[in-house]
């Protein structure tokens, strides 16, 4: 996990470091420079030296995410910085389609600044601009108060001086393949094993977060088949049925499991934090965060990386709704909720772990799992005959590995199992009066508040950014049950 902060414009550090010092908890203790007559870019990462200024000669790439397999690309590259330079300078902006894995990323050449942002936006990215020239950072908190026109870089997209913005890559559903139930079921496993593996590699140990539904109980079982022992961690309000499920599947794969307890003045105790770190004020997304930051802040003590179970529910069906569509509609309604992640449940996730130094991998988003999914028939993703439906093939994939209960709970939203699903939007209701609801819920930009929760969440959000025009940063949550 990284920060990444740059410019278009020779000699501008200052500006560049003071972006990175706003998101110094991305990266840790070192700051690596890239300057030259085009381009100021900087870098903050972990480093077991201590020092936070170094430059480093001849490297001219900056890189947030976790790209798996840069060394294969690039065996001769000291660091991913260097292979991802490399492989510009030999095959141009083309290379980024031989990427695996998340990654936000910009190189300096004769031209300026290229910049580009893995398809489906796992790793964050903003742009602005400086004076004339384009900005870019991790996080919003860097360029809010210098540049100007922010908005978030697109997924699947990469920028050059010469050609502008274009897109290289997006997620669609591809031809359904003709596939017997247990043959699907063994393949999404075995893959999944290998994006478990991947992860596993990349960090040496990683842990789980874990809500005791089938996404993350899958991945904390696959990954308690690669680690002597894997650890997990869980949070919820007294009584919430999250950690009930969650102590069961940790005792059923025997993890070294975490948790913590909550209750409503320590939810809104932490509330202005969530939010000066989400950069959002989209109800059902802060409502989310409060528990994710809490559980982050909890696996940051133990581990530096875990794994999260997002992208299940989007590309194997997982939410009820889903089952009132036709199937042309419901394929169009899948492709749709994964391309929308990238600012609502994947800003929530890269947010509530870097707010740790924490590094959140997403397994069911690796490339060779979505892929799978791409073609595996509807109806072994909805199975509508009794059973439980949603996420049918996954739960059949998960049949040996994890307790029956486990594999046949029903969905619940990450608020909802942890038991706050209803505690905030009370509280915001009775703090917030019709009148001002009434008269303040129109936005700068145009735009209208939802509900007096979300009113709630946007003093918090415009008392930490200032009053802005453009907010066409901030994500909307799709209502999905």
């Amino acid at each position: 996990m990284a920060g990444i902060a740059g410019i278009a414009k020779a000699q501008a550090w200052p500006q560049v470091n003071a972006s990175l010092h706003k998101t110094r908890h991305r990266g840790g203790s070192a700051c690596s420079a890239v300057e030259d007559s085009k381009a100021t870019m900087g870098e903050v990462h972990p480093t077991s030296t201590g020092m936070w200024f170094g430059r480093t000669p001849g490297c001219r790439a900056v890189c947030d995410g976790a790209i798996y397999n840069w060394r294969s690309l690039d065996p001769e590259a000291l660091d991913v910085d260097q292979a991802l330079q490399n492989l510009y300078e030999r095959q141009g902006p083309a290379f980024v389609n031989d990427l695996d894995g998340s990654f936000a990323l910009a190189i300096a050449d004769e031209c300026g600044i290229f910049v580009a942002r893995d398809t489906l936006g796992i790793s964050p990215l903003y742009c602005g601009d400086y004076d004339g020239a384009i900005c870019f950072a991790s996080e919003v908190k860097s360029l809010v108060g210098w540049a100007r026109d922010i908005r978030e870089f697109p997924p699947g997209h990469f920028y050059h001086p010469r050609t502008g913005t274009k897109r290289y890559g997006e997620f669609t559903m591809r031809q359904p393949a003709d596939m017997h139930v247990a043959d699907a079921a063994s393949e999404l496993r075995c893959r999944l094993v290998n994006a478990v593996a991947k992860c596993v590699c990349f960090n040496g140990e990683v842990g789980c977060w874990l809500s005791g539904g089938i996404d993350s109980s899958a991945l904390a079982a696959l990954a308690s088949l690669q680690m002597s022992r894997v650890k997990t961690f869980s949070v919820g309000a007294v009584g919430a049925p999250d950690l009930e499920h969650a102590r069961t599947v940790a005792n059923a794969i025997d993890s070294e499991h975490h948790e913590i307890t909550m209750n409503e003045e320590q939810m809104l105790q932490v509330l202005p934090e969530v939010i000066y770190h989400l950069e959002s004020f989209d109800a059902l997304l802060v409502r989310s965060s409060v528990t994710n930051y809490l559980v982050g802040r909890l696996a940051s003590e133990h581990v530096n990386a875990v794994l999260s179970g997002e992208g299940a529910d989007e590309l194997f069906a997982g939410y009820s709704y889903l089952k009132t569509l036709d199937r042309a509609s419901l394929a169009a309604e899948l492709v749709d909720l994964t391309n929308r992640l990238h600012n609502t449940a994947l800003q929530r996730v890269d947010r509530c772990s870097s707010a740790h130094g924490l590094f959140a991998h997403t397994p069911f988003l690796d490339s060779n799992v979505r892929e799978f999914a791409a073609t595996v028939p509807l109806d072994l993703k909805l199975y509508r005959d009794g059973e439980v439906g949603e996420k049918w093939i996954l739960r059949r994939a998960l049949d040996a590995i994890l307790p029956e209960s486990v594999v046949n709970r029903p969905k619940a939203k990450f608020w909802e199992g942890a038991g706050v699903a209803e505690s905030i939007k009370e509280y915001a209701s009775r703090a917030i009066s019709d009148s001002e609801f009434a008269s303040e819920r129109l936005l700068p930009d145009g735009s209208l508040l939802n509900s007096k929760e979300e009113f709630f969440y946007y003093r918090i959000f415009r008392d930490q950014f200032g009053l802005l025009d453009d907010l066409s940063f901030v994500g909307r949550t799709k209502c999905a049950s």
